[in-house]
């Protein structure tokens, strides 16, 4: 019997032992929290929370806090280590126990890392562990209390501006006026307010309402509806209106507006497109990028690094503690070689004329001025671009959103230099040679059928000079016939057809034809700028610079900080022949025969050359309608070469109409 007893008090103490080491111990329920706060599994911990805890905060308050915390200072590679050494034993009480852990974690502001401790108390609780974690605020960061915040602010980094040559500004970050409408200070009458406000803004009710019925708008919401222009500073007018308030904030602004829209380009809010792609680049929500212009293709030196700042709010509303900030880092500001006022002056000479103009240095390849007309005011997009505005720009025949600088053109006349250099450097062409022509209209032989190459001016003895001084396309079809295609095509591609502008502009190569010259007729139409021959302006402005530098054609810069000449295509030419071309050209404007002595200028030596290029649907179309062209430069300082382009000048004088307006732009450097 005694020895029945001891067996049953053994098994006891064995099943206590046994029941002992089945229970988890508080190392290994912290481990667990710690685990499932890694995870953000946050249901998960709350589970392990003690009863008071849980009495203090609900589960779906605990969850979402942790949430919107961590939402909010956009948290990544979240990790939570458990300190865990012999201390900890030493700490381990009847009924508590207290760990050290470690938190590290990304934000939007920088990295954020510290250390802490937690308290276990032993209870029995709904799932029958014997150890929880007591909650308090300081769990989630040390110096947060209860009724305390944590808020996240975006440190918007300043765009980088852009600027002239000489430091006149192009694109700019200015204060400007918000004018808005606060819904429940309208008053009773609020179809009346909404009416004087139309005028005032310029903007139809229409356009008011869909920004006052937004989803996001209450009655005590400030409700943007335009931003007023640079020079609007008085706004009495406004607050005369019941609910009407204003706000100041920053913007992008464009000083010289129309004038350099196309080059400028404009800045809008990133779409969910761009979003979804450059996320990864640091854009967030409500990012302004560039759209066009200069603005889209510096987009990363432009913007700048956003910086973000983390901190702890007081329950009244104050600041208490920064948990992280990283300071913004400004976009990067770009100086251009562009002469702004050369911009403007060259832009109102075309008077909304559709048509592209390039200016250049001739003597170091920088670009001095990039136009296109008509063109838009890109402070409409950011200012508040009414529905009007939009269609009547839409709409316009002439097309202001077409940025014709980076478009190609028939050059007309204004190749033949590329003609003449070709024949003296193939010594094909003799410069004193007379060709003997009869009439206005010449065909090679019967083999042309019904088609002839036509000339303006009836002269029976031409030389290269007269050639150029009465620009007859005669002339210059019976010379590249004489060097034959395959010279032509070789000499005048080393002008840099089909080439990239070594430039950070979208401007398309030129070409001389879209499949090879098929045809004497073509190569002859080819000589003067007609066929298939398509170039853009800069890419023309360039083609002149031989004439200027001994036979260098010059690369291109845009950038002053890369101000150095630099040759694109080296002794292209000898200098003879770009010294003869040059004299050939100066003739053209002084002589009074010349097609462009309307640009002839008293006290200055303009070399330039005039040029008519015809615009036809097909071979068929009778009518059509022409471009007008002229290239000059000032031999004297050499400081412009100016390439401009008008179209849809047949019934107003052709080339004729383009040149006074050239010459205007050289008089305006007098």
């Amino acid at each position: 019997m005694k020895r029945f007893w001891i067996g049953i008090i053994m098994v006891m103490f064995l099943a206590v032992i046994a029941g002992c080491s089945n229970k988890e111990k508080p190392e290994d329920i912290f481990k667990a929290y710690l685990s499932n706060w890694e995870d953000n599994d946050f249901e998960k911990m709350y589970q392990h929370l003690s009863q008071q805890s849980k009495e203090e905060i609900s589960n779906k308050e605990f969850v979402e806090r942790y949430k919107d915390i961590y939402k909010g200072i956009e948290t990544e590679n979240l990790q939570v280590d458990g300190i865990f050494d012999s201390k900890n034993d030493e700490d381990l009480k009847d009924d508590s126990v207290t760990f050290k852990y470690r938190v590290k974690m990304e934000t939007m502001a920088g990295p954020i890392e510290f250390t802490h401790h937690a308290t276990l108390i032993k209870e029995k609780n709904e799932s029958n562990q014997d150890w929880s974690v007591e909650w308090e605020p300081s769990l989630i960061f040390p110096s947060l209390k209860e009724g305390e915040k944590v808020a996240a602010e975006t440190l918007e980094a300043s765009r980088g501006e852009i600027s002239d040559r000489n430091g006149s500004k192009l694109a700019i970050n200015a204060k400007a006026n918000v004018i808005g409408v606060i819904p429940g200070k309208l008053g009773d009458e609020t179809e009346d307010s909404k009416e004087k406000l139309s005028d005032l803004l310029r903007i139809t009710i229409d356009e008011m309402n869909k920004k006052l019925n937004a989803s996001w708008v209450k009655p005590d919401s400030f409700v943007p509806l335009a931003t007023l222009p640079l020079d609007e500073k008085n706004l009495q007018p406004f607050f005369e209106i019941p609910g009407v308030a204003a706000q100041e904030k920053m913007v992008r602004t464009y000083p010289f507006g129309a004038s350099a829209a196309h080059l400028t380009g404009y800045v809008r809010k990133i779409t969910a497109e761009q979003l979804a792609e450059w996320k990864e680049k640091g854009y967030s929500s409500g990012d302004v990028v560039g759209k066009t212009g200069l603005e889209k293709t510096f987009e990363e030196k432009l913007r700048g690094k956003t910086g973000g700042h983390i901190y702890i709010k007081k329950s009244d509303g104050s600041f208490k503690e920064t948990l992280a900030k990283t300071e913004p880092v400004p976009g990067e500001d770009i100086q251009l070689t562009i002469d702004a006022n050369l911009q403007q002056e060259i832009y109102d000479q075309l008077k909304g004329d559709a048509g592209t103009a390039a200016a250049i240095d001739p003597k170091t390849g920088a670009v001095l001025s990039l136009v296109s007309s008509p063109s838009y005011d890109p402070n409409a997009f950011i200012r508040g671009l009414s529905d009007k505005q939009w269609k009547e720009w839409s709409n316009n025949p002439k097309k202001p959103f077409l940025n014709r600088f980076i478009n190609r053109y028939a050059p007309g006349s204004v190749f033949k230099t590329i003609t003449a250099a070709v024949g003296l450097e193939s010594g094909i062409t003799d410069p004193n040679e007379v060709r003997h022509i009869e009439g206005l209209h010449w065909t090679k032989d019967k083999s042309w059928g019904d088609y002839y190459v036509t000339r303006v001016h009836e002269k029976a003895s031409v030389n290269l000079r007269d050639a150029f001084v009465y620009s007859d396309n005669i002339y210059f079809a019976q010379e590249a016939l004489e060097m034959g295609k395959d010279t032509f095509l070789k000499e005048a591609k080393a002008f840099g057809f089909k080439e990239e502008l070594p430039i950070p502009l979208s401007i398309e190569p030129s070409i001389l034809s879209n499949n090879g010259i098929n045809s004497e007729a073509q190569l002859a139409d080819t000589a003067y700028g007609q066929g298939e021959v398509m170039m853009s302006a800069l890419h023309l402005a360039l083609a002149y610079t031989p004439f200027v530098n001994e036979g260098d054609l010059l690369s291109p810069y845009l950038l002053k900080k890369e101000g150095e000449r630099t040759v694109w295509k080296g002794s292209l030419i000898e200098p003879k022949t770009s010294e003869l071309i040059k004299e050939d050209l100066i003739r053209v404007v002084e002589d009074p025969n010349g097609t462009a002595h309307g640009a002839y200028i008293p006290g200055m030596t303009i070399a330039g050359k005039s040029g008519t290029a015809e615009i036809k649907e097909s071979k068929d179309d009778k009518n059509g309608t022409e471009n007008g062209w002229f290239i000059g430069f000032d031999t004297e300082d050499n400081d412009l070469l100016l390439a401009m382009m008008i179209e849809d000048v047949k019934q107003r004088g052709g080339s004729g109409y383009v040149v006074p307006k050239a010459r205007n732009v050289f008089k305006s450097l007098q």
